[in-house]
This record gives structure tokens, sequence and C-alpha cells, in this order.
């Protein structure tokens, strides 16, 4: 079973648009898959307008958290994440973010055209 890792920047941007999470995952992956987020995503989340919405969401598709003990950003966290999890595939929206993470040869997943969700390897 594949893990999708969500960046704080791609959940709130498929709130926004109002994106399906669940089902554009379905649509675009052929393996079955669990959700996960950087246990720090909820730092992030804090203050934002959208932020009770976005936590709602993440316990209603069954998010679970990746707890870490490194002191550090989420993008850093997730980068760790994927060098030492490379079958993982990270959702961002995060340009500075997918740059890094394809230089490693991470899985993607964005979004496209504020409506869809596209997967990149």
């Amino acid at each position: 079973m594949k893990k999708v890792v969500m960046d704080t920047c791609f959940i709130l941007t498929c709130l926004e648009f109002k994106i399906d999470i669940v089902q554009e995952l379905k649509n675009i992956l052929e393996e079955s898959y669990s959700l996960f987020y950087i246990d720090k995503t909820i730092d992030e989340l804090k203050n934002k307008p959208l932020e009770k919405l976005a936590i709602s969401i993440l316990e209603n598709i069954k998010a679970k958290p990746i707890k870490t003990t490194m002191d550090t950003n989420v993008d850093s966290l997730l980068i760790s994440h994927a060098e030492a999890n490379p079958e993982d595939i990270i959702a961002t929206q995060d340009k500075k973010l997918k740059e890094k993470l394809k230089k490693r040869n991470a899985r993607l997943i964005t979004i496209r055209q504020k409506r869809y969700l596209k997967l990149v390897n």
C-alpha cells in the first residue's frame, strides 16, 4: 500500500478550489494508498483562515500524522521523508519544494487547472 504524504499548501489549496482529495486520488492512483501528513502541518495551519476546516478534513479523510522529532519546518521534513521512503508519494503545490523533490526523483502529486490532481513521476 502506497503512502501519500500531503503538505500544508496542498491541503489548503484543495480546500480553496473545492477539490475532493479522496475522489481525485482514486482517479489517478491504480494502487491502494493511505493518506498522511507531517505532524508539524497542524502547527502551520494555526491562524490560517481555513484552519478548522482543514483539520476537520484531515480527520474526515482519515489522514494519519507522521510523528517527527526534528525541530525544523515541514518542507525539510518532507524532503527527509522522501529520501528515506522513495516509494511514498508527496502531494504539494509549493514550487520550491517540488523542484527539490524532483531533484531527488520523488513521486509527486500536484493540482492542475484548479480542478484535478496529477501524478508526476
